[in-house]
């Protein structure tokens, strides 16, 4: 087979505003297993939406915008459902800047001679396809990218930020989360950026750029960041899809402002996560999140698991409370605070007053 023959029904992108999952979601309330699960971790949401001050904080890791997910991660931040992401790599650079770039991701099969896909350079993520040479297209945008700005550490939320740059510049990737992220200053997060198309551009970069100064990317400048929104906010709420990396991440703030001397910092106050993952082999992504409240990092009154598949259940929660309509909230313009106030574990002592922009939801 040749290229172009598995590259050929691209993967669509599922709108959670042409239906209405209100009806079902309250049905589920009255049934059980997961299905009233997913009812409880829709009520909590709403209960973050409602509550004036509280920050909500959506991660995402696995594969869900190459699986139709994008616009449902789209709507969540224009809606202002959202004011911060964590990430894995993958979906934001690999997908959705692969996409914004003007490529798609394709249905496939797992069924299928994965070393003729690789003669082919077609990529597999399970039952769907990925043009490879595409993919190193990217990868060079990146490098394109840390080209040409200064040569020094960003953390990977400062960095995400030029790539929104560079589609503004372009007049591409309207439909980006990562576009409208920047227009919106929701902040995104990636804490491991080299594990994606990210890390195969700068390390371009940096080779290339031999003993001179280069672009890296601080880890550790991340997590300073992402504390410093969780001081600043009065309450938290976290919505998880799959574990991994940015749900210890997210979760680990807590624990980082008490170590900076923020004793008031509260647990996060509500906490849901969608999930396939065991709890029984000790790993991260399937921990529950009551085991997260014996380090301190989640409040046990408001938690849920849905031991759901992501692209099932994320579909029906966002349409849930995108449809409730029993919220009206302001969302705090996280980017702007971070690169124009960013103050130091003694001012959030002396509770340095934050004017920034504000974002009323209709």
């Amino acid at each position: 087979m040749k290229k172009s023959d598995y590259l050929k029904k691209k993967v669509k992108h599922l709108d959670i505003k042409a239906f209405n999952a209100v009806p079902l979601i309250e049905q589920f309330q009255n049934t059980a297993f997961q299905a009233r699960n997913l009812a409880t971790a829709a009520k909590i949401y709403c209960k973050m939406l409602s509550e004036k001050d509280c920050t909500i904080i959506l991660c995402l890791a696995g594969s869900l915008c190459s699986a139709g997910m994008k616009k449902v991660i789209y709507d969540l931040i224009d809606n202002n459902l959202i004011d911060a992401i964590v990430s894995n790599g993958a979906n934001i650079v690999d997908q959705d800047f692969f996409e914004a770039l003007g490529f798609f991701h394709y249905q496939g099969t797992p069924f299928v001679d994965d070393s003729d896909l690789m003669k082919n350079h077609v990529d597999r993520i399970y039952d769907t396809f990925i043009d490879e040479d595409e993919l190193k297209e990217c990868d060079m945008v990146v490098a394109e990218i840390a080209n040409n700005i200064e040569p020094k550490p960003y953390s990977s939320r400062e960095f995400i930020i030029e790539i929104a740059k560079y589609l503004q510049k372009k007049n591409i990737g309207k439909d980006s989360i990562i576009r409208l992220a920047y227009e919106k200053g929701v902040p995104i997060f990636v804490p491991a950026f080299s594990d994606c198309s990210a890390g195969f551009g700068l390390v371009h970069h940096q080779h290339e750029r031999g003993d001179e100064p280069k672009v890296s990317i601080d880890s550790v400048k991340d997590f300073l960041e992402l504390t410093k929104i969780k001081m600043r906010a009065k309450d938290t709420g976290l919505v998880m899809l799959s574990g991994g990396v940015p749900k210890n991440f997210a979760q680990d703030t807590t624990v980082a402002a008490e170590i900076l001397g923020k004793k008031d910092v509260h647990m996060h106050k509500y906490t849901i996560q969608i999930t396939v993952a065991d709890e029984r082999d000790g790993a991260l992504s399937g921990s529950t999140l009551k085991e997260a409240h014996s380090w301190g990092k989640v409040d046990d009154n408001n938690e849920q698991m849905v031991y759901a598949e992501a692209t099932l259940a994320l579909p029906l929660l966002a349409s849930y409370v995108l449809h409730k309509q029993d919220w009206k909230r302001a969302v705090y313009n996280y980017n702007a605070m971070l690169d124009k106030n960013q103050i130091s574990p003694s001012e959030q002592e002396e509770k340095v007053e934050w004017k920034e922009k504000l974002i009323t939801s209709d």
